[in-house]
């Protein structure tokens, strides 16, 4: 099966350098990053591996990752 990555380089590249700068001056950012990087791998894991989850979780997971990107991408355009 073919996992498509949803990293925040990867989905905004044209702000490489404004995330790279703000996971290293804004504690929250940072904290705000590693959570969703976090959640993102368990959702590529249970989708890559196959791992039996039902659709309703998995459904929850991604709409919390979503909610996530959401406020990162706030805080990388503002």
């Amino acid at each position: 099966m073919n996992i498509e990555h949803h990293d925040l380089t990867h989905e905004f590249p044209e702000h490489r350098q404004k995330i790279h700068s703000l996971k290293i001056d804004n504690t929250h950012f940072s904290k705000l990053f590693e959570a969703y990087h976090a959640m993102t791998k368990d959702v590529e894991r249970l989708e890559g591996e196959g791992i039996p989850v039902s659709d309703a979780t998995l459904a929850v997971l991604k709409k919390e990752r979503a909610l996530l990107k959401d406020q990162l991408y706030a805080m990388i355009v503002a």
